[in-house]
């Protein structure tokens, strides 16, 4: 048995058995129930001092152990449902062909490069639009058969966005997308997708169509995300700010309290209809 352990718990943490947060349990240590190995899987890098001391703490097993994942540039391999992430959570591509400044994934990936497609409904891939016709259309037939709804956490590219997949998309009843604003350059993009999901029956009420809004990074201010908040509604999507963080995880309290304002949905529900979202 191969205990998998993590520095935190998310929505896609693994919730088996053998899925640990934080130092060796005292109960397993004194009667180990098995475990062969210890692999510590770190997504974050502000992260890895935490899971440095979990390799201490869990070294006390006495079993091989190892530790990687996206925090330490450990991208490349195929997927395995259920392993390092809950069941239902799938990539079905590595990587992405973009450059982005603040992005890791094609650092690590040197590219975009698609897998065997395996079952789930929420989509982590980094750039499915990215991937080829073929292989999207593959993507869509499994989430037409998955149990839930599907959700593409992984993001939407906008500017690649084409008719004829927001239509799959709206027929496989996608119960949340996100599509993506980062840069200036992407807002443009981020209205034209938006006239094409709605043209494909998605609708802005419905709140289905979201968007990742990159906020605090150096040289931005808060009159400046909030307007870039506010474009977002106005495109049609629900906005989501996502806080930018450097390696060392450090953020701005100022900036978490801002953050926080544009993630509830009770505040953000309000937000859409004071500027406009909605059909």
């Amino acid at each position: 048995m191969v205990a998998r352990v993590f520095p935190r718990r998310t929505k896609a943490t693994p919730d088996d058995d053998m899925a640990f947060i934080g130092p060796l349990p005292r109960e397993i240590e004194k009667s180990n129930p098995g475990i062969k190995e210890v692999h510590i899987s770190v997504t974050f890098t502000y992260d890895i001092p935490k899971a440095e001391k979990l390799y201490k703490s869990w070294s006390r097993l006495g079993v091989p152990i190892e530790m990687g994942g996206p925090a330490f540039g450990d991208r490349n391999g195929d997927f395995v449902p259920g392993q390092y992430l809950k069941p239902g959570y799938t990539f079905t591509s590595r990587g992405c062909n973009n450059k982005c400044w603040f992005c890791s994934a094609w650092r690590d990936t040197n590219g975009l490069r698609e897998l065997e497609i395996k079952d789930g409904w929420n989509i982590l891939d980094d750039n499915i639009l990215g991937t080829s016709d073929h292989h999207f259309m593959t993507v869509m037939d499994m989430l037409h058969r998955q149990p839930e709804r599907p959700i593409f956490t992984g993001g939407i590219e906008a500017k690649l966005l084409r008719p004829w997949q927001a239509k799959l998309m709206k027929e496989i009843k996608t119960r949340r997308l996100y599509c993506a604003y980062d840069t200036p350059d992407d807002y443009e993009p981020l209205v034209e997708a938006g006239k094409i999901f709605r043209a494909a029956g998605f609708t802005t009420a419905s709140h289905v169509l979201s968007c990742y809004v990159l906020i605090g990074y150096r040289g931005d201010t808060f009159e400046k995300a909030k307007s870039r908040l506010i474009d977002t509604i106005r495109a049609g999507f629900v906005p989501y700010a996502m806080l930018y963080r450097d390696k060392g995880g450090q953020v701005d309290p100022e900036w978490r309290a801002f953050q926080r304002e544009w993630c509830r949905p009770q505040i953000v529900g309000v937000k859409m209809r004071e500027y406009g979202g909605g059909d």
